[in-house]
């Protein structure tokens, strides 16, 4: 008894133990911080993405063989079951090695303050000592003299002698951060500076006072021997030798039954053996394994680089960052498993990435994604160079021929495009590796008209990465502008004056997106319902009242709250009707956190004496996030207010245009998004232009006499 009751005493204190870790690790996760959280989302999802890649690709064996130079090969023909790089033997890399270290030139570099001392160290040395020995005139010559030879460089002897022994005739002369090559014999040591400047004057009188000035005292190197640059240099040129001589191409021929191994064989199967030994033995799948994974790890590394450093943005929004690493695993993985069931490869629209990427993030991007999809694939096909030269091509001409995607005709474009990109690059590298028409793999070209077929269903699985992630496309945005849309029916019946002035906001935005390089769509579709919560009260604002105002009988923050409103009641109207978050994006920051002022202002006149709560008269934001959100802003204040111009001069236009921009600004609004002032700029020019053309005044017309 006492045996169990210490067992259960101890079983106690044990999950006691493991009670406390948990509890403390559950705390820490809810005490991390947001920026640490995102982080660690991040790297579970490459982590994640690399994991399923590599374990979906496959793994393959093949045999050992037993040869040595000088001896017959005793096996059957051997035939390249795979592409291989032949490696280069020792000797011939150390060869190269010796060429390259021999062709290195050391980099000294010039320190200008030691001439620059010992200059100033003479003048001085002249004024306070010499003057009766050496004349204003010598001095002058002197003086140039020393900055020539500190220009030129002064080397130490020692060094002089050490770059000589090593059969060293040039040096990289490093002056100002510049490096170039100067030859040794263009360069001084002490004692040729010194014998220079006793040249100077060669009459009796000058040569005396030469000698008398101490001159050798003013003379030193100033070249100092860079170690860093040097071994650098030394560094780089050692890397830049290829470790491989050629490469051995699929179903090539190695070697024959009873052929002699000499040396050009030799290497060749030493190489074969090297890279097959990483399938042979009982280790062969896991160091397959181990080196697929660091590939990949390698390749989505890269990746990630790349968008730290250029697409930082993306990383922090999920769906964004979701959409690229299902790009990135989908094709690996099916082409894996095609590959596994001996399966056409080339049936596989892998151009159908760099299109879904580029219509929902940007051609760069898509680029860099498709890129990276075709190199991991790569590891697993059989000819890797064919097919990274196919996919590459067809995606970068996949690329540019869907910059704008308005239409669902122009992804059978793009199909049509890529089949015959397809086409010509393969028949081009027929051209060159076969030696008649009837040796042509009439497969492939049947395997590209099934690509592009299965391409033409980029644009329904469009429409489910839009629901599944959340986007915009295009094609949605060019939808949802059409006025026979409900909302927008409703809105141009129920509050005419609110159609007009979003119609008149869109073409302004438009047409300023357009001119500092933003999304003139997405401007253009999102002024278009950024006003919609006014349906619900259409009669409370000016642009659609007649000749009574129903504000006249309500408190100020009454009215104040109702205009407010229209901000939140226009995000009810989006959510009821689906509309896209980007263009729920211009509904809630199209006033940001400004007031309504006049109702503000109209309070604070009638009670001076009163401290105001502005709360009630602030719109709840928040501020614009994006370039596209901020000229929607200004587009909106700026539209609105052109309506109180008594006379629509030059003048008045742009005034109104920089007062109400620019307060904007001072008021701090576009703070949080990517706008310049060379941007704002730039829209203030549109919008004045486009002001002065919507309320031109016609002529007259001259009526007729008689």
């Amino acid at each position: 008894m006492s045996y169990c009751k210490g067992t259960t005493n101890y079983q106690n204190k044990r999950r006691g133990i493991q009670s406390f870790f948990v509890n403390c690790a559950v705390l820490e996760l809810k005490t991390m911080k947001p920026a640490t959280k995102q982080y660690m989302f991040i790297a579970a999802v490459f982590v994640a993405t690399v994991a399923l890649i590599t374990f979906s690709l496959p793994r393959e064996k093949t045999v050992n063989y037993d040869f040595a130079l000088g001896k017959p090969w005793k096996y059957e023909q051997l035939t390249a079951p795979f592409n291989f790089a032949v490696y280069k033997s020792e000797q011939a890399l150390q060869q190269e090695r010796s060429e390259a270290l021999a062709a290195q030139r050391p980099y000294y570099i010039v320190q200008q303050d030691k001439g620059n001392e010992a200059i100033g160290s003479y003048e001085s040395f002249y004024r306070s000592d010499l003057y009766l020995l050496v004349g204003a005139r010598l001095n002058q010559k002197i003086s140039r003299r020393l900055e020539e030879l500190y220009n030129t460089g002064i080397i130490s002897s020692s060094d002089l002698a050490r770059l000589r022994s090593d059969s060293i005739t040039t040096i990289m002369f490093v002056k100002d951060n510049m490096a170039a090559p100067v030859a040794l014999d263009q360069l001084y040591t002490v004692q040729e500076a010194y014998e220079s400047l006793m040249s100077i004057d060669t009459t009796l009188w000058g040569r005396h006072a030469l000698q008398n000035s101490n001159l050798n005292d003013f003379v030193q190197p100033n070249l100092r021997y860079d170690q860093l640059k040097s071994e650098a240099s030394r560094k780089e040129a050692l890397e830049a030798i290829s470790l491989t001589s050629r490469v051995i191409q699929k179903d090539q021929k190695i070697i024959g039954t009873g052929d002699m191994v000499d040396e050009e064989n030799y290497q060749v199967l030493l190489s074969f053996q090297q890279e097959q030994n990483k399938r042979i033995d009982e280790r062969g799948i896991q160091m397959t394994l181990l080196g697929q994974m660091l590939l990949v790890a390698l390749l989505i590394g890269v990746y990630v680089i790349y968008l730290v450093n250029f697409r930082r943005g993306y990383l922090s929004e999920r769906n964004k960052l979701l959409f690229l690493v299902t790009q990135l695993t989908i094709f690996p993985i099916v082409a894996a498993w095609l590959i596994g069931r001996g399966s056409g490869l080339m049936i596989i629209p892998f151009a159908m990435a760099p299109v879904m990427v580029n219509v929902f993030i940007d051609s760069r991007t898509a680029y860099i994604t498709h890129s990276t999809i075709v190199l991991i694939t790569s590891l697993v096909v059989p000819d890797p160079f064919v097919f990274v030269m196919l996919q590459l091509t067809a995606g970068v001409v996949a690329i540019y021929s869907l910059t704008e995607l308005t239409a669902r005709s122009q992804i059978f474009r793009v199909s049509v495009v890529v089949m015959l990109c397809y086409c010509l690059v393969f028949f081009g590298y027929e051209l060159i590796t076969k030696s008649s028409f009837a040796m042509f793999d009439k497969r492939m070209y049947i395997n590209f008209f099934i690509n592009s077929l299965l391409l033409l269903f980029t644009y329904p699985l469009m429409l489910l990465y839009e629901k599944l992630f959340r986007f915009t496309s295009d094609v949605t945005l060019m939808e949802l502008s059409n006025f026979n849309i409900k909302l927008l029916r409703q809105l141009s019946e129920n509050a005419p004056g609110t159609f007009q002035h979003s119609m008149q906001v869109s073409n302004l935005a438009a047409a300023a997106a357009q001119k500092v390089g933003a999304s003139s769509l997405l401007v253009r579709t999102g002024a278009m319902y950024h006003d919609i919560g006014k349906l619900e009260n259409p009669i409370f604002f000016t642009e659609n009242q007649g000749k009574t105002n129903p504000h006249a009988c309500l408190p100020y923050e009454q009215s104040a709250r109702i205009i407010i409103n229209h901000v939140t009641d226009g995000l009810k109207l989006a959510d009821k009707y689906h509309l896209p978050e980007a263009i729920q994006d211009f509904i809630r920051t199209h006033h940001g956190l400004s007031k309504a002022k006049y109702f503000f202002i109209s309070y604070k006149n009638e009670h001076p004496d009163e401290e105001v709560n502005e709360s009630l008269f602030t719109y709840p934001g928040p501020e614009p996030q994006s370039m596209e959100t901020a000229i929607l802003m200004m587009a909106d204040a700026v539209e609105a207010a052109s309506r109180s111009l008594t006379e629509y001069t030059e003048e008045n236009i742009s005034s109104l245009v920089d007062r109400i921009i620019d307060g904007q600004v001072a008021e701090g609004h576009f703070n949080n998004c990517s706008i310049t002032f060379k941007d704002i700029t730039d829209i203030k020019i549109v919008f004045k232009e486009k002001l002065r053309t919507i309320y031109h005044t016609r002529i007259s017309y001259p009526k007729l006499k008689g």
